[in-house]
């Protein structure tokens, strides 16, 4: 994100929420030279910085700017489906302060150098903060790995193979071994492909009747207990990205119980919708993993509840119209969700599934934590990064409100109550509900 200078920001009469101070209260939120200085109901007797800008929040829910540690993107080779700015855009809009993005652009995002160009390109385009996740193996060919010693030095919190998932058990251990030593993150999406085949949903009754070649569950499970074994065995610091089926939470639970080195993320999408959201083969709901059953969504739910699963990300991913308005088996895989990721969650609050605080911190101070950022949090001497949001507000997500260069949303016309009112980073609004993005 550009630098440049601002007045000090004094946000009032706020309910400040922050689940890792354990903070829900009534108070006022100081920010000044980009880094929050106080925050909460004794805020106040600070007194307002001389020529600070001053927001009356009363009603509004402060809390810390969302992290979503999944977001594709197009730049570099693809901008015709998202670029950094455009990317950072969407992200201010649904209240999402810092993004971590995967490394499967063209080219791939495997050596420093071009680590080095998303986050120049993103401190002059971008309004939130971007930070570049690496591939684990050059080029993203399964082969070799990744200079991961370099890349951690310089700065990359974490390495993933994006969409795909390596096979050879030898090379995950080497690479495992690695990333343990330089204590970075294997991340990881357990989607095995010959399992998979030409699948495009849900293996099951609905697949035969839509006549669509389906994706076993065995698919995601098998892969996950490999990684989880190997992770045992070279104590690396290990995260599952985008669990999706009751037996793969069952499977985690007994390696968490062993290794307090294992984490795991989950899709919105995984949490809002089922294999039933297809209808008549409606493309937008073509995802990876696919919309599995409503009792492995209703698994999903329980998993973020109890703490089984760490961390709710958008697995935000921006196909061109080409890619979506084919057959459903033609279709690309993939949905935009950066600006519906904070409200699609906070259904899960709202149903009374999960406490209020678990939403938020899913969302701020465990996915923070996971890629070691100072961020998620309102501590003073942290990044001044929040968003307001107005808990209540009924809305409905109509096409205009998507900033990215893509529109495949598999939210577009969906019900929500919660809307992002203004997002703040750096102690600079980049997005305010009554005006848009700045």
């Amino acid at each position: 994100m550009k630098a440049d200078t601002h007045p000090p920001l004094v946000v009032e009469n706020a309910r400040i929420f922050d689940p890792s101070r354990g903070i829900d209260e009534i108070g006022t939120l100081i920010a000044e030279d980009g880094v929050i200085r106080a925050a909460g109901a004794s805020a106040r007797q600070q007194g307002r910085p001389e020529g600070a800008q001053i927001i009356d929040a009363k009603g509004l829910l402060l809390i810390p700017g969302v992290v979503d540690a999944r977001v594709f993107m197009g730049e570099p080779g693809g901008e015709h489906r998202e670029t950094i700015r455009s990317v950072s855009r969407a992200a201010a809009a649904g209240g999402v302060t810092s993004i971590l993005t995967m490394p499967d652009t063209d080219p791939v995002i495997d050596d420093v150098a071009l680590a080095q160009f998303v986050s120049r390109t993103a401190r002059e385009t971008a309004i939130v903060n971007v930070f570049p996740s690496a591939a684990l193996t050059k080029g993203l060919l399964g082969k070799e790995m990744t200079e991961i010693g370099v890349l951690t030095q310089a700065g990359v919190p974490a390495f993933t193979e994006g969409r795909k998932t390596l096979h050879d058990p030898a090379l995950i251990r080497r690479i495992m071994t690695y990333i343990r030593d330089f204590d970075a993150l294997f991340m990881h999406e357990t989607q095995d492909a010959d399992l998979t085949g030409s699948g495009v949903m849900n293996e099951g009754l609905l697949a035969s009747w839509l006549g669509l070649p389906g994706i076993p569950r065995e698919a995601e499970i098998i892969p996950l207990e490999r990684d989880l074994r190997l992770a045992a065995l070279t104590r690396c610091r290990y995260h599952a990205a985008k669990l999706s089926t009751a037996l793969s939470l069952d499977v985690l639970r007994r390696a968490k119980a062993e290794n307090p080195l294992v984490t795991a993320g989950v899709s919105i999408n995984s949490l809002s919708l089922n294999e039933n959201d297809i209808g008549e083969y409606r493309t937008f709901f073509r995802l990876s993993p696919p919309l599995r059953s409503e009792d492995d969504r209703q698994a999903m739910i329980e998993g973020i509840a109890d703490g089984a699963l760490d961390i709710i990300v958008s697995s935000h991913d921006p196909q061109d119209a080409d890619g979506k308005r084919r057959p459903f088996s033609e279709a690309e895989a993939g949905s935009v969700g950066l600006e519906t990721l904070l409200p699609a969650a906070l259904r899960l609050y709202h149903s009374g599934r999960v406490s209020l605080s678990r939403v938020v911190e899913c969302l701020t101070s465990a996915p923070a934590a996971l890629l070691k950022l100072d961020r998620g949090t309102l501590l003073p001497g942290r990044p001044a990064d929040f968003t307001l949001v107005d808990l209540d507000a009924p809305f409905i997500f109509d096409k205009s409100r998507i900033r990215s260069r893509s529109k495949n949303s598999a939210f577009e016309n969906a019900r929500f109550q919660g809307e992002v009112m203004r997002t703040v980073v750096a102690g600079r609004t980049v997005f305010d509900a009554t005006a848009g993005t700045v």
